[in-house]
Order: structure tokens, then C-alpha cells, then sequence
């Protein structure tokens, strides 16, 4: 039973030293993706189309189009993440106190709160990123660019807004999927990076 315990112990120890990067399973971060020891991905950002208001024919053509990428690019992936905050934890927070507050005033002031999130999570429900997602196993170098302008030109050929993803834009992206952050403007490559002035 010690043996046990010394080995749970030991493998907290080995977490807690491992950085942020590791935890997640990223290698590092690229100019245009991420490095993971299952391959190099690389994000191209779709801007959505509003279907609500295309006819019929127009959303069929729409899939077709899809379609037509998927079936013409093999090692594709895609994700959807929110691009707005999640008022889940606040609304939930919110009823809670609604159920043990005394003061009417109060229980109406945050009923009034909870109203009004109700009206900011519609307006942001539409705010949808879209991505396709290239794994990229063992391929050249020279061969990587080319290869990525393909897909962005069938992409664009089949009448879909799309761009590569930056460095900047997967930064963003990770701060959005693991902790729904999307009011930070610049993300830094190392904590408390902003802070650090060199030659002072």
C-alpha cells in the first residue's frame, strides 16, 4: 500500500512541474500551428454563412460545396468553438441567490440581472468560429506551403470565406477552448511576459 502512495505522490510531483504546454499536449506553437507529438495542426478560420436566410437551393448548394472540400482533402478535422463569453456559471450563480434572498428589491435587481444575461447570450449566439483543421504527419518542409495553399484555394474556389490562422488567431483560439477567454487582446507566449523589460 506505501508503494502505492510513494508513486501517486511521485506522479503529482512530475504534473505539477509540467508546464501549461505539456499539460495540454502541445509541443510548441508556430507561425501557423500547433506541434503535438500526433502531428502539426494547421487551423483555416471559415466565416460563417447566415443559412436562416438563404433559400432551400441555396443552403443544398452550400452543403454540396462542403461536400466537395471534405471529399477532396483527406486529413481534415473540424471545430466549432463559442467566440463570446459563457453566462452559464453567472446565471446559475444568479438563481441561487434569487432562492435565498429576503429583500424583494434585491431578489427583483437580481432577477432584473438575470434577464438582461438571458438577452446578452442571444445576441452572442450566432457568435460561432468555425474551423477545418489540417494534421500534417512527417510531411516536407517544401512541401507544406504548397500543399496549404491548395486547401485555402479549394476552399475559396467552392465559395467559402477562409484564412489560414496566425499565430496570433491559435493563440486565441486556446485562450476561447480552455477557459472561454475572449476579452484578452494580446495572449503571451510566457506569463507575465508584458511585464519582463530586457537591457533595464
Amino acid at each position: 500500500m506505501e508503494v502505492i502512495r510513494l508513486s501517486r505522490k511521485q506522479k503529482q510531483k512530475e504534473r505539477q512541474k509540467q508546464s501549461t504546454r505539456e499539460l495540454i499536449g502541445i509541443d510548441g506553437i508556430t507561425d501557423y500551428s500547433i506541434k503535438t507529438q500526433y502531428g502539426e495542426l494547421v487551423y483555416f478560420i471559415i466565416h460563417p454563412t447566415n443559412i436562416s436566410v438563404l433559400s432551400d437551393e441555396n443552403v443544398s448548394a452550400r452543403i454540396y460545396a462542403l461536400m466537395t472540400v471534405l471529399k477532396g482533402i483527406a486529413e481534415i478535422e473540424m471545430l466549432c468553438l463559442n467566440s463570446k463569453e459563457n453566462f452559464d456559471d453567472n446565471k446559475q450563480y444568479l438563481k441561487r441567490r434569487m432562492e435565498i434572498e429576503q429583500n424583494p428589491v434585491i431578489r427583483k435587481l437580481l432577477q432584473q440581472d438575470s434577464i438582461n444575461l438571458d438577452r446578452m447570450q442571444v445576441q452572442m449566439a450566432t457568435a460561432r468560429e468555425f474551423l477545418i483543421i489540417i494534421r500534417l504527419k512527417d510531411e516536407e518542409e517544401s512541401n507544406v506551403f504548397p500543399y496549404l495553399s491548395r486547401i485555402e484555394k479549394s476552399l475559396k474556389d467552392q465559395g467559402f470565406t477562409a484564412r489560414r490562422a496566425d499565430n496570433a488567431d491559435i493563440k486565441r483560439f486556446l485562450g476561447v477552448y480552455y477557459e472561454q477567454n475572449v476579452t484578452t487582446e494580446k495572449y503571451e507566449d510566457y506569463d507575465g511576459e508584458r511585464w519582463v523589460i530586457f537591457n533595464d
